[in-house]
């Protein structure tokens, strides 16, 4: 299966590499553009409406959590409240308990003192502590549904802190910013703009002489490092309520945030000394019978609770200002809104880039696939190193575009092999016509008729190629030299004078069997269905592109791409002997390729031999050419067929059912088939004997080859249609099983 993926991937690589078609070109970048374009706008629309928000907060959340931990923070003590604790103690704490804790700590000399506890009737904290400063406590903000509590009446405004948080929008209520400082309050009981983890850590890093600095209006300073605040669409929010100062939090793993001990183990002094000296202690509950917590981006981890305590927050939000500040850990960055959009709107190019290029939807799986990978990659890495950018919007974009530009790509080709097939319908009624117009000429008359053909074509080639050695064919194509002839007319190597650099091009001149006027018709029908047939597949790499066509003097002209090479008629000589298996395998897949896109629009090649297969000097790849169907408004004579019909072929790759007039998709698998045979024997077809009871090639005697591709060169010219592989995709897969166990 991997195999199949990788060679229509390979496939779907190359046949779209080279538009040489300019108009083309041009629609097919406009198509892309207008694709990414207009998935982008979409988007960032929804993104704008925040419908994408959640997903953005999760996939945020899911980074954080992805991080290795770090090591915890060396600066910080916890001092836990725990449910235990309040089986000793009772709650609301009474300040001789709160004093007695405080004063224990104080005999360890912490450098800051955090107290994360408010109670509505606190009257003497700290009592017997001569100096306070370094001590804060703290009060609570009212909101809707809350009453204020004020701080300690015997405590200076200078050490009193808000304890609020703020959680994101109702959906999710999980913690990812802090509020470091709000506008001052009008209350008469809690008039303070420090945050309780920003006024502990502030107090902590003044104490080595870093002072916070307000100059900037919207940012803070906290000595050389700049706290960049949020704004109302900093990241991937939109719309955010971003007043006052607001950080996105940083978190530190919550089983590796810092030291924690319980308030009775400290009480009862049982608390390393070194643990709290030159630290900065944060008190605080984690009974969830006084507060149930809050939801952190760890919330949704199967390791950790869904709550956690607000005392936690507090001191992440300390850690890290301290470690900003002091270890230079990155803040959490992000990009500007127009550097966001054009980040988008590059994936969604991308987008459309593969669902152009990749036309299976499997191999556009798989790529696709691969391009979200690398996606969520670069998303991963950067987040390692502290930044937020967008993953959801532009994964959408990437996979919106892709399908986009797969389903129009789907469309369009189905619509272009739509009308290539109604032409093909309608190349097989002239055909029809042609048949019965030349089997009107009845067996007295013939001779004469043919020679006089004969004569009159033998003079209009020679009249053309006077006038073409003097003026210009079609008033445009400068002729060089004679390439080939045949009963059909000439091919010709010439230069297209009206255009820049006068390139070199293809001409063939195509003469009907007869003048008159109602074969002339019929024959026109012809060559017009047969140059739209080319003009479409001329898209393809390994087909020559048809460049123009037209009439002149009831002559027919096409003019092609040039491909510098050689044909492998000039490989496959008796003086270069037979091929290995390699060669043969590498000549069947190189044509078979162009084979799959030539039948997938139901076209028949009709002439498919060495001296129609150019091998590209440019780049070693296969073009096919001369395809047959307008040969037959001039068949072969007897001497060029086996049978005097109006069947196209060669003798010895054409099948019997192509000579009978009725060619099939498989027909042209039995001619590379014949031409794979003739590579690994060195023997001509015409040369090789059927057998007389099945009509199939005996070839196998004559050379040693690997039964895998025995059966393949087998199946592919078995005598009768229906034993054959009726599709070269089905072909491929084979060889390349064989190129896989090789």
């Amino acid at each position: 299966m991997i195999s199949g993926i990788l060679q229509q991937l390979r496939i779907a690589l190359t046949q779209n590499q080279d538009y040489r078609d300019t108009s083309a070109k041009i629609h097919w970048w406009r198509m892309v553009v207008v694709t990414s374009v207009g998935v982008t706008a979409l988007v960032w629309g929804m993104r704008e409406l925040k419908w994408l928000q959640p997903w953005e907060l999760k996939a945020y959340d899911q980074m954080l959590r992805s991080r290795p931990p770090e090591p915890s923070d060396p600066r910080l003590l916890v001092v836990k409240i725990t449910e235990e604790d309040l089986e000793r103690v009772k709650w609301p704490l009474s300040d001789a308990i709160v004093n007695q804790l405080l004063t224990k700590l104080q005999s360890y000399q912490p450098r800051v003192i955090g107290l994360n506890i408010y109670r509505p009737n606190q009257q003497n904290m700290a009592a017997g502590i001569a100096n306070k400063k370094h001590i804060i406590t703290t009060c609570l903000l009212s909101s809707l549904g809350r009453q204020e509590i004020p701080p300690p009446p015997n405590f200076p405004i200078d050490n009193v802190s808000y304890n609020d948080l703020i959680p994101d929008d109702q959906e999710d209520q999980i913690v990812r910013r802090s509020l470091l400082f709000a506008e001052p309050t009008n209350s008469n009981k809690c008039a303070t703009q420090f945050s309780f983890a920003a006024l502990t850590a502030i107090s902590y890093l003044e104490k080595q002489g870093i002072n916070v600095d307000f100059t900037d209006k919207y940012n803070f300073h906290l000595g050389k490092i700049t706290f960049f605040t949020l704004t109302a669409n900093s990241g991937s929010y939109t719309g955010l309520d971003a007043a006052g100062y607001q950080i996105l939090l940083n978190y530190r793993h919550p089983d590796r945030l810092a030291q924690e001990v319980t308030l009775t183990e400290v009480l009862e002094g049982q608390v390393n000394p070194n643990w709290v000296k030159d630290r900065l202690v944060i008190i605080g509950t984690t009974a969830a019978s006084i507060h149930p917590g809050v939801y952190t981006p760890y919330s949704s981890s199967p390791n950790h609770s869904a709550r956690t305590s607000t005392v936690f927050i507090h001191a992440q939000i300390a850690s890290q200002i301290l470690s900003t500040v002091l270890d230079g850990r990155p803040l959490i960055w992000y990009w500007p809104d127009w550097l966001e959009l054009a980040w988008v709107f590059s994936w969604s190019l991308l987008g459309s880039l593969l669902g152009w290029r990749m036309r299976h939807p499997l191999v556009l799986l798989v790529i696709g696939g691969t391009a979200l990978a690398g996606l969520v990659g670069i998303c991963a890495g950067l987040f390692l190193q502290a930044g937020w950018i967008p993953l959801i919007p532009p994964a959408m974009t990437l996979i919106f575009s892709s399908v986009g530009m797969l389903v129009y790509t789907t469309y369009h080709t189905q619509h272009q092999t739509k009308l290539i097939i109604q032409q093909v319908e309608q190349q097989q009624e002239a055909i029809a016509q042609l048949n019965i117009l030349l089997q009107e000429t009845t067996s007295a008359t013939a001779p004469t008729k043919i020679r006089d053909q004969h004569i009159h074509s033998t003079s209009t080639i020679s009249q053309t190629e006077k006038r073409t050695g003097d003026l210009l064919l079609g008033g445009r194509y400068h002729i060089s030299r004679v390439l080939g002839s045949g009963g059909f007319g000439r091919t010709y190597l010439a230069k297209d004078t009206q255009r820049p650099g006068s390139p070199t091009c293809v001409v063939k001149q195509l003469m009907p069997a007869r003048r008159d006027t109602k074969f002339l018709e019929v024959a026109r029908r012809l060559f017009n269905t047969e140059a739209e047939i080319l003009e479409a597949l001329g898209k393809h790499p390994q087909i020559p592109a048809l460049l123009a066509y037209f009439e002149d003097q009831q002559e027919f002209y096409l003019v092609e791409e040039y491909i510098p090479g050689h044909t492998l008629n000039e490989e496959l000589t008796p003086v270069q002997g037979a091929k290995n298996e390699s060669f043969v395998i590498e000549m069947l897949k190189g044509v078979l390729e162009v084979l799959a896109f030539v039948h997938e629009h139901r076209v028949i090649h009709r002439d498919i031999k060495p001296h129609n297969i150019i091998r590209s000097n440019q780049d070693n790849r296969l073009v096919l050419i001369d395809f047959g169907a307008v040969k037959l408004m001039h068949p072969p004579t007897s001497e060029q067929t086996e049978l005097a019909t109006v069947a196209i072929g060669t003798r010895g790759y054409a099948p019997p059912e192509q000579f009978a007039g009725h060619p099939r998709l498989s027909s042209d698998i039995y001619a590379l088939g014949m031409m794979g045979i003739q590579a690994i024997t060195g023997i001509f077809p015409q040369e090789l004997q059927p057998d007389q009871e099945t009509g199939n090639i005996m070839w196998q005697h004559t050379v040693q080859v690997s039964e895998e591709l025995g059966m393949i060169l087998d199946k592919m010219v078995c005598y009768h249609f229906s034993d054959r592989y009726q599709s070269a995709a089905a072909v491929l897969q084979d060889l390349n099983q064989i190129s896989d166990k090789k």
